[in-house]
């Protein structure tokens, strides 16, 4: 009690009781990539491939004059092509380039389309990237590409970038990337890096299918620190004989095993097909695609839906955004052997390449765990408790201080309640606080403890969605 000398009013500031809970953040990714090198060699072009409608064939004229020019006359980088047939021509520039001409072993039929494709300016630049071990944080990918370059042919750092850039294009707002030069750097030093970055609540390392590193990525999510899920690829080819639900529970290929069981992680199959600017500047008449992993565009998924309809919903059946393809198609009776096990599959359903599926892996072996979306919110919940409850240590544990937890904790959860996240028509339906003298007993406030019990009943995804029809022989049968 504060003590008062002389005569006069005081005013004084008396806290409240009221401590509100703040949900934390689920969708902050960390992103571990390999690298080779601490520097890349990234191909950047300035400009694009060009197209030019040069004219019509009349079955006589074997030479057609070019509107662009000069043009690039090195090998691989101009294409001619008649009525979309490619031809061979020759390709020439006079001394002074101020015409460019395409000869053609023989004339082009009369009306036939002539076209020619052709590169302008194709420049390689070095980049002096971030060394391997940094973490740095990316709000966007723009600052991805200033840490650690743009798009590659060097297959390595191009998984890495198409990971980023898909959880940028799907939904994702913020992420950590560290890039090693060895898997047995992930587990020493980029892991352990991870560990002092609260934020990050999904940890994936795109395309790396090691045995040791899902290991450590595992363990790292479920002890070292708790509170985090991981995401898992497969190897991006698993197909032996053409019997994908066999291959990938195959033990005699141990590179195509599943990871093991774990609730705090998942695993997407197969790898998608994105477009690849780095493959379009090296290779300009190709179509510029490459078969690369699901995690960065998963966990954009995830991230998506936490801000769309929160962290309770699974993220299952939505769009790909950005996959062009898929390496494999997936039908429902592959899938059939798959899911149980805890494969989220991605399929093309009616021409739109959804994930299909929201199960930790494990599958059914999990039991009340098996679905991405309860361990997730288990996850949400008790961060956001643990962190709204900071206050409570070495306060006086008495009556009042046990009010004033369940107090907040039940204002938390009603909240969750309402956002859809438990399941029940009343708050009390839903969950469930204690902290009183059963849970806190002398022998437990003698140890210094303060107990409270908290009950909360989710709402599990409809995985199976069963219309049950008959005929009817009308309202008088």
């Amino acid at each position: 009690m504060p003590q008062y000398l002389s005569p006069g009013v005081y005013v004084e500031e008396v806290p409240s009781a009221i401590q509100p809970i703040a949900g934390v953040g689920t969708s902050t990714a960390g992103f571990i990539g390999i690298v080779t090198a601490d520097s890349l060699t990234i191909p950047v072009s300035s400009s694009i491939a060009k197209e030019e409608q040069i004219g019509k064939g009349d079955g006589s004229t074997t030479i057609f004059n070019l509107k662009y020019y000069p043009v690039s006359t090195e090998a691989g980088m101009f294409e001619m092509r008649v009525d979309g047939e490619t031809v061979s021509a020759t390709l020439s520039n006079d001394s002074d380039n101020e015409v460019s001409q395409v000869t053609f072993g023989s004339a082009p039929d009369d009306g036939a389309s002539i076209v020619g494709d052709y590169v302008y300016d194709y420049v390689t630049t070095s980049f002096a990237l971030t060394v391997a071990g940094d973490v740095k944080l990316c709000t966007n990918f723009s600052e991805f590409k200033k840490f650690f370059g743009n798009f590659s042919t060097e297959p390595e750092h191009r998984r890495l970038a198409q990971a980023v850039y898909g959880f940028f294009n799907n939904g994702g707002t913020r992420c950590y990337v560290v890039r090693e030069t060895s898997t047995a750097d992930v587990a020493s030093s980029a892991l352990k890096k991870f560990e002092a970055i609260d934020e990050i609540a999904i940890v994936a390392a795109p395309g790396i299918a090691d045995a040791s590193v899902r290991s450590a990525i595992d363990t790292h999510c479920k002890q070292n620190t708790g509170d985090r899920f991981a995401i898992f690829d497969s190897a991006q080819s698993v197909e032996t004989a053409g019997n994908l639900d066999l291959t990938l529970l195959d033990p005699s290929n141990a590179s195509n095993l599943l990871p093991d069981n774990s609730d705090y992680a998942a695993f997407y199959f197969p790898w998608i097909q994105v477009f690849d600017p780095a493959t379009k500047i090296r290779d300009p008449f190709g179509n510029g695609l490459q078969y690369v992993p699901p995690s960065g565009h998963a966990a954009g998924i995830y991230a998506r839906v936490d801000t769309n309809r929160g962290v309770h919903k699974a993220p299952a059946n939505e769009p790909v955004l950005g996959a062009l393809g898929l390496k494999y198609k997936i039908s429902k009776a592959q899938q059939d052997g798959l899911n149980p096990q805890g494969v989220n599959c991605i399929r093309d359903l009616n021409g739109n390449i959804r994930v299909w599926g929201g199960r930790t892996i494990g599958g059914n072996a999990n039991g009340e765990w098996k679905y991405i979306n309860v361990r997730r919110l288990f996850l949400f919940l008790r961060e956001s408790i643990d962190e709204g409850t900071q206050w409570v240590v070495f306060e006086p544990n008495s009556p009042a201080l046990w009010a004033k937890i369940r107090r907040n904790v039940n204002a938390f959860l009603t909240n969750v309640w309402r956002s859809g996240a438990l399941f029940g028509n009343t708050a009390n339906e839903a969950f469930y606080v204690k902290c009183d003298e059963e849970t806190n007993p002398p022998e437990v406030r003698d140890l210094g403890q303060v107990v409270t019990e908290i009950g909360v009943a989710v709402v599990k995804p409809a995985e199976f969605v069963i219309f049950r029809i008959s005929q009817w022989a009308g309202p008088g049968s």
